[in-house]
């Protein structure tokens, strides 16, 4: 990938390096980190080079052209921490590429568009479903609704408005989107505000990745951290009955939702924290949220962790240690190794892959199955 903003932005650090290199250094780095649980081989999970980034946001600066004539331009933050103004950008999907210029042009070229626009939004699908919003420091009347309701139809796309206490559907505020995992189609909404994977075509290679390590049980997957069902939804075809826990109520509803778009009926979705669950199922609290979820009607013998930067917590740790079966998904290196000096004292590392979601960037995911010893 070349890119005239290499060296400049900030977003990619690796930028002196080609692909295969930048991957390289990933993989020696995490199997240097790892080398005191592991010496088996990485499974790894590549990207494609550019056009891979499926949700994106940019900043809007505002300038001057040579007649002193207001302009917006998008923005990024330079490596020395200033702000970079962009006119293009290589890793965002072609679709949110192409429309990136003309949608700029038809803010700039209107007043109530321009005026007071601090950053975009831009969230796609596979299918070519896109949600763009527009997030202003002013109160959006009525004319800034019809007029958005007009680019709308003009572009072809779905348009927020977002201010403080405002938010402005203008028709839905989600995408649609369809993957084929292992050769089955999956059908998911991804909510404006919900937390979706960026990288769509690698993240079909990490769901088929767990599916692989994972046979077909009669028992019972328990999942916590688990979004808008990306990943459990695939995975209830495994197992009997599914209990999934997420804290955002903006996911558990997608995640309900995208239940009912695949006819999925052997998942229980309960909103609440990692740390309120265990709680729950040491009867140490009694919550209403699990009015019509009997706990003791499961048979657990798997669970799937994908936790936030953070790692898991202490009292999630000694919970995942008692299930035969550990699938943990990590998005920071440093905390599953963290976490890892707990687990590998009751179970066994099986599997371990690396999925290169963000190109030219130091930042990679990480996968894990781990086995009771």
């Amino acid at each position: 990938m070349t890119c005239e903003y290499f060296g400049k932005c900030g977003s990619c650090k690796l930028y002196e390096m080609n692909y295969e290199q930048q991957l390289e250094y990933k993989i020696k780095r995490e199997k240097q980190r790892f080398s005191n649980f592991t010496d088996i081989e990485f499974d790894i999970i590549r990207s494609e080079e550019e056009n891979f980034r499926y949700r994106a946001e940019f900043r809007i600066w505002k300038n001057f052209d040579d007649g002193d004539n207001p302009t917006i331009s998008y923005a990024m933050t330079s490596f020395e921490k200033n702000t970079l103004e962009i006119d293009s950008c290589q890793i965002v999907s072609k679709q949110i590429q192409e429309l990136m210029p003309v949608l700029l042009e038809k803010l700039q070229n209107d007043e109530e568009f321009r005026f007071k626009l601090y950053a975009i939004e831009f969230l796609n699908s596979t299918t070519q479903d896109m949600l763009v919003t527009l997030i202003y420091h002013k109160k959006l009347g009525e004319n800034w609704i019809q007029k958005a309701k007009n680019l709308e139809e003009e572009l072809n796309i779905k348009i927020i408005g977002r201010s403080r206490k405002q938010k402005e559907v203008l028709s839905e505020d989600f995408i649609n989107e369809e993957l084929n995992i292992d050769g089955e189609n999956f059908k998911f909404h991804y909510k404006e505000g919900g937390f979706t994977q960026p990288n769509t075509k690698v993240n079909v290679k990490m769901i088929e990745w767990v599916l692989k390590h994972l046979e077909k049980s009669d028992k019972d997957l328990c999942e916590l951290y688990c979004g808008g069902g990306n990943f459990t939804i695939p995975l209830s075809k495994k197992f009997n009955k599914v209990l999934a826990t997420e804290i955002s109520k903006t996911s558990i509803n997608s995640a309900l939702e995208n239940c009912k778009l695949n006819s999925i009926e052997n998942i229980d979705f309960i909103r609440m924290s990692a740390e309120e669950f265990v709680e729950a199922l040491e009867e140490k609290r009694e919550f209403r949220r699990l009015k019509d979820v009997d706990l003791k009607s499961y048979n657990f013998d798997t669970i799937f962790v994908d936790p936030p930067r953070a790692g898991l917590d202490d009292t999630t740790r000694n919970l995942v240690k008692d299930y035969e079966k550990i699938i943990y998904i990590s998005c920071n290196p440093e905390t599953l190794h963290r976490d890892l000096q707990t687990l590998t004292k009751t179970h066994e590392i099986k599997n371990f892959a690396l999925f290169d979601q963000f190109s030219y960037t130091e930042h990679i995911e990480s996968g894990i199955v781990l086995q009771k010893v």
